[in-house]
């Protein structure tokens, strides 16, 4: 099944900046990765809501107030928190073993409400949600100020979060961040809608498999496989997070230009050099944030699509390392 079946583009309801995103109908083990020399993986899940407590970089799982939230914590440094999208929990997991990362910066990644081991909601939360379910950890690691990295929709949770919380946030760095009020937003809807037909047949391994052929492209499980051992049957353990929760989320939250606006720190906006191949929301989105973002720039990460960090960890590590370093905490924007 190809989710975006016809290459069309079409144009948004709202093309005025306003930042309304066209709605659709829908009814809807590498958490112990090796790190970066230098850094130790010692200890087992510790269930604890004192973060000082457990080895650094083994698992852990904090308590924090009526929530349960999975991080790792691996490196020293300034700190960097890594929000995932949809679908793949782990996936900035292989970042950590990149040395020109792991040596420079602590890097904080954890599983979103709904993923893996963390506390799974009865209801969808909201963007703004998730975004404050990121400065809780923050909070509860002792952490006041980091750089956001942000995925697909974990990077629509670090915009939110720049603009809610932005005494929090040092840098941004979007790697594909959506959904953006682009030309071809429909089109994503509409291919979105026919997965979600899938899912409510039961068939959650094949929505799961026909989005990550979509977005990732026909070989996905060639080098996500290897990448992130054991990913597809959590994702597909995860699936309910995603069709019934995150669609709703996705469909309604807006980021307008005026919202761009309000964002001053500087962001480093990623896109793969194939990615517009699939679909070509991802170019449209790129040049999109590149504009409205007063302190934007832009980084095209070579032999990707929207599996990036997995695919090309350490061309993606070297650029993060580069753009994170021009913009240290002492210095704010």
């Amino acid at each position: 099944m190809k989710l975006f079946h016809d290459g069309r583009t079409r144009t948004c309801d709202d093309d005025n900046g306003s930042g309304a995103v066209v709605q659709a109908e829908l009814s809807l083990d590498l958490w112990h990765a090796p790190v970066a020399p230098g850094h130790t993986e010692e200890g087992t899940m510790a269930i604890s809501t004192d973060a000082s407590t457990a080895e650094a970089g083994a698992p852990r799982t904090l308590l924090i107030g009526d929530m349960a939230l999975e991080c790792r914590v691996v490196g020293a440094g300034e700190s960097v928190m890594l929000v995932h999208g949809s679908v793949v929990a782990d996936a900035f997991a292989p970042l950590l073993s990149e040395p020109s990362l792991g040596d420079r910066f602590q890097l904080v990644i954890y599983h979103r409400r709904g993923y893996a081991g963390s506390t799974h909601p009865e209801r969808p939360l909201t963007v703004a949600e998730h975004a404050a379910d990121c400065g809780a950890l923050m909070d509860a690691l002792g952490i006041d100020r980091a750089h956001i990295v942000g995925h697909s929709l974990g990077g629509a949770i670090a915009l939110q979060f720049a603009l809610d919380a932005p005494d929090k946030v040092q840098s941004l760095t979007l790697l594909e961040a959506g959904p953006m009020p682009v030309p071809s937003v429909q089109q994503f809807a509409e291919g979105l809608s026919a997965l979600g037909g899938m899912y409510v047949a039961g068939q959650k391994a094949e929505a799961i498999d026909a989005f990550e052929r979509a977005v990732v492209g026909p070989d996905y499980r060639l080098g996500l496989d290897r990448a992130v051992p054991g990913w597809f049957d959590q994702a597909v353990g995860d699936a309910d997070t995603f069709f019934a929760q995150e669609l709703p989320a996705m469909q309604e939250w807006r980021f307008s230009r005026e919202d761009a606006a309000r964002i001053a720190q500087p962001v480093l906006v990623v896109t793969g050099s194939d990615s517009a191949t699939l679909w070509p929301g991802f170019r449209e989105a790129y040049d999109l944030q590149r504009e409205w973002l007063p302190q934007a720039e832009g980084f095209v990460l070579p032999n990707a699509t929207h599996g990036m960090q997995m695919q090309n960890p350490r061309d993606l590590a070297e650029a993060l390392t580069k753009f994170l370093a021009l913009h240290p905490l002492s210095v704010r924007a």
